[in-house]
């Protein structure tokens, strides 16, 4: 006779079954919710130090997933498992340098305690992405995978076959639609009866799928070709092999000048950008090293804006980040360009657009003046304080345009489209 143990899965497998961590993680954030690291499954054990933990509880739910069950946010082709998640979450605020730090130290003392488990250290790009979504500011990833349900909902629709809804229950397409994990369950109800559209790409499959991967090799002539009018081709070419794998654009990427000088910072950047307002920089301090700013370019995706990261240093960059490339912030100054795929500024700003941003009514240095057309100069009135600093800053707008107005001319030359990024700039 088998024992109760092998008969009756343990709580901790039953709780991965029944919850997915992100989507439980992200729920936990959205609601305030508190989630503890904690040495078990118990749901009345303490918390305990990352270190110690083997388990990470959801007290207002009262469950329980263990650290190192993987996730749906896939890094390197691996699912990264639920301590490093937690770990990013945790980390949120600091800069690359301290993060990897403390990354390091993290598995230093998991090593030394025998543990082994460890923590996946995230690329930046993809550590702001997870952020950004687990905070309910994004409804995609690009690199989380689907839940089951919504990909055999996506399946069933490529199919034509409209997926049956379950009766009572939120169905995964209205959780997604959720955002941050919660619906009205009127709404839900609605949602569980609606029938999924195709798009264009689930209609060009029929009623079942069909590689076309084949046509891009016949186009490949015709695109070289064309290379002289379209220099690039749309990065979302590599998924007709795969008619499972959805296509998405890429966030567009802007470097800021580290330098102490620069007028446009880290802390003052979303401010000038996005709302058309110069602050000083040290008006507000910040200890983040990257953020991100969105601007819908209407000449290259008139329907919804783009979302830009904006970052100072390309210490943690992938190759192909290069590509996304739009706009590089200088001083001036050629020790920023030093780690630089394109180191020389000559060469550099053939590839993307150079913005100088100094004080109105001064001349630019002379380096920004020798690297010509490509380095787009322009000036902010400076900064007054008092009472009347708001009623001053009305031209700061002005000069935001013109800086947007260079950089959508140079994506949409550069090969930026609604679906698609440029593969080489």
């Amino acid at each position: 006779m088998e024992s109760s143990s092998l008969s009756k899965p343990s709580a901790a497998i039953m709780a991965l079954a029944d919850h997915d961590p992100l989507l439980l993680l992200r729920q936990a954030i959205s609601a305030g919710n508190p989630f503890i690291p904690s040495p078990s499954d118990d749901p009345g054990a303490a918390e305990a130090p990352l270190a110690d933990a083997s388990h990470l509880q959801f007290t207002t739910q009262g469950t329980a997933l263990p650290l190192d069950a993987p996730t749906r946010f896939i890094s390197n082709d691996k699912p990264v498992d639920l301590r490093s998640i937690y770990f990013a979450w945790l980390n949120r605020e600091l800069a690359i340098p301290e993060y990897n730090a403390s990354a390091t130290t993290l598995n230093d003392q998991l090593a030394a305690k025998g543990s082994a488990g460890k923590v996946q250290n995230l690329g930046f790009i993809e550590r702001l992405d997870l952020i950004t979504w687990l905070e309910g500011a994004s409804e995609e990833s690009e690199y989380i995978k689907p839940l089951a349900g919504d990909a055999e909902a996506a399946a069933a629709t490529a199919a034509g076959v409209a997926p049956a809804a379950k009766p009572g229950a939120a169905s995964a397409a209205a959780k997604a639609r959720a955002g941050k994990g919660t619906m009205d369950p009127r709404l839900a109800s609605v949602y569980d009866g609606e029938r999924r559209m195709g798009d264009r790409n689930t209609v060009l499959r029929g009623i079942k799928p069909t590689d076309f991967s084949h046509v891009r090799k016949l186009a490949v002539p015709f695109i070289q070709r064309k290379s002289t009018s379209t220099p690039t081709v749309p990065n979302n070419a590599s998924h007709a092999a795969d008619p499972k794998k959805p296509a998405r654009r890429p966030d567009p990427i802007i470097l800021l000048s580290p330098s102490a000088s620069a007028l446009l910072r880290m802390s003052n950047a979303r401010s000038f950008l996005e709302d058309g307002k110069f602050v000083p920089p040290d008006a507000a301090a910040t200890t983040a090293s990257m953020l991100h700013v969105q601007r819908t370019m209407r000449t290259i995706d008139p329907n919804r804006p783009m979302r830009f990261i904006l970052v100072e240093g390309s210490e943690q960059f992938k190759p192909e980040y290069w590509n996304r490339i739009v706009a590089v912030f200088t001083t001036g100054q050629t020790w920023q360009f030093k780690n630089y795929k394109w180191s020389n500024p000559n060469e550099l700003f053939k590839h993307t657009l150079g913005v100088f941003v100094g004080w109105r009514g001064e001349q630019a240095p002379d380096n920004v003046r020798d690297w010509g057309h490509r380095v787009l100069s322009t000036g902010v009135d400076r900064w007054r304080g008092g009472d009347g600093q708001d009623a001053s800053r009305f031209r700061d707008k002005e000069v935001v345009e013109q800086i947007w107005k260079n950089i959508e001319a140079n994506m949409r030359a550069k090969g930026w489209r609604a679906n698609a990024a440029p593969t080489s700039i």
